[in-house]
Order: C-alpha cells, then sequence, then structure tokens
C-alpha cells in the first residue's frame, strides 16, 4: 500500500489528482474514497477535473461516466473501463495499492447515472 494523502486533502463530492507514473484520481464520495486512474479510456482527460454524481464520476471533456467502484464506463462515448484500485482509510490517512489494479466486476453497479436521476 502507498501513501496517497490525509483524508481532509480530499474535499467531499471531489477528485484530486496525484501525479506518478500513472497518475491517479481519489474521489472522496460520502463516507467513501476511492482510487481509479485519472485519465479517461475515450481521450485521456483528467477525470480528477470531472464531477461526481452519487458514485459516478463525469468525464469533463466528453460527459462519459465512470463507476467509482468498478470503472466500468455507462455507456459512450467511453467503452473501456479505466482501473479501479483498493483503498484503506486509517487514522486520516489514505492509502492505495497501486501496484495491484481491482478487477471490473458489472455485478457491483448497480444504476447508471442516468437511472439514478429517472431519466430513461
Amino acid at each position: 500500500m502507498i501513501r496517497l494523502c490525509d483524508i481532509d486533502e480530499i474535499p467531499e463530492g471531489e477528485g484530486v489528482r496525484f501525479p506518478g507514473p500513472s497518475p491517479v484520481a481519489v474521489f472522496r464520495a460520502g463516507d467513501e474514497v476511492f482510487v481509479l486512474d485519472d485519465a479517461c479510456s475515450h481521450q485521456g482527460a483528467s477525470l480528477s477535473d470531472g464531477y461526481l454524481e452519487g458514485c459516478w464520476v463525469e468525464c469533463p471533456l466528453h460527459e462519459a461516466f465512470f463507476s467509482l467502484h468498478t470503472g466500468e464506463p455507462s455507456g459512450p462515448p467511453a467503452k473501456r473501463p479505466v482501473r479501479t484500485y483498493t483503498v484503506m482509510v486509517a487514522d486520516g490517512v489514505v492509502w492505495a495499492d497501486l501496484e495491484q489494479a481491482v478487477a471490473a466486476h458489472a455485478d457491483a453497479v448497480t444504476a447508471t447515472p442516468d437511472a439514478q436521476r429517472g431519466v430513461a
């Protein structure tokens, strides 16, 4: 596990980019913290600059949504998932296993952002 930051450095409902060989975005949604690749799989835009909607992040470039749980896109224009990582918060510090991406699990996605908003 690699220390990323203190939990207080991640504003509620926002993402923060952490540089490295493969930059990651850390998001705080309610009581949960998520870590995923910072680059959108469609055209590489920074997901940490995106907009959180529940447990989904919207890419700021072309409005693709990605599940914070699985990295799976909700639909076009993104077709490929982004990697997600195991995260742990201990004593107010955010740790992530950046050596091992978590496999995406479609069953972890409960509803798309449109379904959450009641849009067909």
